[in-house]
């Protein structure tokens, strides 16, 4: 990879996370954290503002934005192969905003690219099992709860029949047994529950701040799952 690639493709993880630290660039592109100082050296030097918070790592100043002038075709058959893996990886709400994520991606492609992908995208069908549907509309909610870290309030139906209303401090969500679970505290049970998604009838993010403060991470929840697949 050349010096210009490189430039380019650590502005552009910067841009997809807060914080980056120094290692973690070195390691992505194989090259010294002397060498990553220089880089990042560079970018400010043509006008790209990156900081640096101790603790933290790299960032670009917020407000700045580069507008990406393309994107290879063999990026966006990838991306188009995943538009339709999502139907049965995700809600009607995931699927509405990767779809119009990638028509923000379709928007800076070169029209000889766009007509290879439409070709694309007629050239490939997916048989997907009914029970892999994910025939509701509340991930993109739980990932906006998971993420800003507030109450959720939900009606839940269990799997005889009876309903109950929760509020839930959403840790995580994970995906097993061919269904989307989101693992969180319940203030009626007093303990964690684990919430098979497509049971929640109503969803409403309350807005308020989780209670507790010392979720455990997802990965130790990750360990006492019923089944391995």
């Amino acid at each position: 990879m050349n010096r210009i690639d490189r430039l380019f493709g650590i502005l552009t993880i910067l841009q997809s996370r807060r914080y980056v630290m120094g290692d973690q660039i070195a390691q992505k592109f194989d090259i010294s954290i002397r060498t990553v100082y220089r880089d990042i050296k560079a970018l400010n030097e043509q006008g790209i503002p990156v900081g640096f918070e101790p603790n933290k790592g790299y960032f670009v100043v917020e407000g700045y934005f580069l507008r990406p002038v393309s994107f290879g075709l063999e990026e966006a058959n990838a991306l188009l192969l995943v538009e339709n893996l999502l139907i049965g990886f995700a809600d009607k709400s995931i699927q509405k905003h990767y779809s119009s994520a990638l028509s923000k991606v379709k928007a800076v492609m070169r029209t000889s690219q766009k007509e290879k992908i439409e070709q694309l995208a007629d050239s490939i069908k997916f048989q997907i099992p009914k029970r892999l549907y994910q025939d509701y509309e509340h991930l993109a909610t739980l990932q906006q709860a998971v993420t800003t870290k507030t109450i959720i309030d939900i009606v839940y139906c269990k799997e005889n029949g009876e309903r109950s209303n929760r509020k839930v401090e959403p840790v995580g969500l994970v995906f097993y047994a061919f269904s989307w679970h989101v693992i969180g505290w319940c203030h009626l049970r007093q303990d964690y529950r684990d919430f098979k998604v497509s049971r929640i009838g109503n969803i409403h993010d309350t807005a308020m701040p989780f209670e507790r403060k010392d979720h455990p991470p997802m990965s130790e929840f990750m360990k006492k799952l019923p089944v391995d697949y």
